[in-house]
């Protein structure tokens, strides 16, 4: 099972939600590493270095870095953008199908979107 990192604006709903379905999973908060209101380079860069893939709501930059990275041949252990206006139920409900329905390298390079279509 994937281990996660959720960005610093990360919806905290969200991630409660998902430890109340599924206890299981290993979500790290930006604010727990030490990290918090860091440029997204150094926040891809930490969560390579700790093997865990990105939760994030931005649409804006982060995309930018991800395929700087990628094309740099930099580890990149994947990436989940989360609209902010999606439903909670159902980024909830999309995070934990997406887990469910992959092993832990299919999301080395990826970046996610939701919601699943």
């Amino acid at each position: 099972m994937p281990r996660f990192l959720a960005d610093e604006n990360f919806n905290s709903h969200i991630i409660r939600g998902l430890l109340r379905r599924n206890p299981d999973l290993d979500i790290t908060r930006i604010q727990e590493i030490g990290i918090a209101q860091s440029p997204d380079p150094l926040v891809l860069a930490r969560a390579a270095e700790l093997g865990l893939v990105l939760l994030t709501h931005d649409y804006d930059d982060m995309p930018s870095y991800v395929n700087e990275r990628i094309l740099a041949g930099l580890p990149m252990p994947g990436v989940v953008q989360v609209p902010w206006n999606l439903p909670l139920s159902q980024a909830i409900d999309d995070l934990l199908l997406l887990i469910g329905c992959s092993l832990d390298h299919e999301w080395e390079n990826q970046v996610r979107h939701l919601p699943i279509r």
